[in-house]
């Protein structure tokens, strides 16, 4: 895989680095003698557009696609929407309580209870599941906000060792597709969803969050798949990711069949 992820100029199925995800997509996993769905985890900055592709991509391929809402937007009746709700008590843009080791591992817990209650449902007919934020953005955003208390430790080697903790429990995704743009456009947009201006803080959280997406990209590329998608529009953004989800479903239709 290049060092360089700047994406090539082009329009959507064009706008994928090279080397990264698809020919190594795995096969079938089982579970209890049946085979498991492709699990894909879509992440990127906040104000990337990825919750609003990933709700156009589901509608598209229907009952063979389950799509996972990201944390923070969970029901406030659920136990992961009242966690949530707590966390949002002092108001922070990326649910800073000043406890940033409680926080990991309450987002850590909450990604493997919603594992485990998949894995152990009936996933008849489902083909592909369809991740908003996985374990990937958790891993990103919590080292970069526990390096900050913690000066000199790299946040790439606190990504990769909250990975590490929550691996025997919660297992990477299948293949990550990480939907990029402007970090700026991406942050302006996310001010205006949230009604409030981000602090320098927030900002710089962002901007770090950037490198590290980047940086993790590289060092997992065999999972990867970065997706540029700076001016698209909501529908290019989702053909965009259409486009790679069918790719990495029939690749690994090719691997089974193989």
């Amino acid at each position: 895989m290049s060092a360089d992820l700047e994406p090539p100029a082009g329009r959507a199925a064009d706008r994928r680095e090279p080397g990264t995800t698809a020919h190594a997509v795995p096969g079938p996993r089982t579970a209890a003698g049946r085979v498991r769905p492709l699990w894909v985890s879509v992440e990127g900055l906040n104000g990337v557009g990825k919750s609003e592709a990933i709700r156009a991509v589901a509608a598209e391929l229907g009952p063979r696609c389950l799509p996972l809402s990201e944390l923070t937007d969970q029901d406030g009746d659920t136990l992961p929407g009242q966690i949530i709700a707590a966390l949002r008590s002092t108001q922070d843009a990326f649910l800073r309580t000043g406890h940033p080791i409680v926080e990991t591992l309450a987002f850590l817990a909450l990604k493997v209870r919603e594992y485990e209650r998949l894995v152990e449902g009936d996933m008849t007919g489902i083909e592909v599941i369809l991740e908003d934020r996985g374990v990937d953005s958790t891993a990103i955003y919590q080292a970069v906000i526990l390096a900050t208390q913690h000066p000199g430790v790299q946040p790439r080697a606190l990504a990769e060792r909250i990975l590490a903790t929550m691996a025997p429990w919660r297992p990477a995704p299948d293949a990550t597709v990480l939907l990029t743009c402007d970090r700026a456009v991406a942050s302006t947009r996310f001010a205006a969803r949230t009604g409030r201006a981000l602090a320098d803080r927030d900002l710089e959280v962002i901007e770090q969050a950037e490198a590290l997406y980047r940086d993790f990209a590289r060092a997992h590329p065999h999972r990867f798949t970065v997706l540029d998608v700076n001016g698209y529009s909501r529908h290019e953004s989702a053909k965009a990711l259409r486009a790679s989800v069918e790719d990495l479903i029939q690749r690994r239709k090719a691997v089974h069949a193989s």
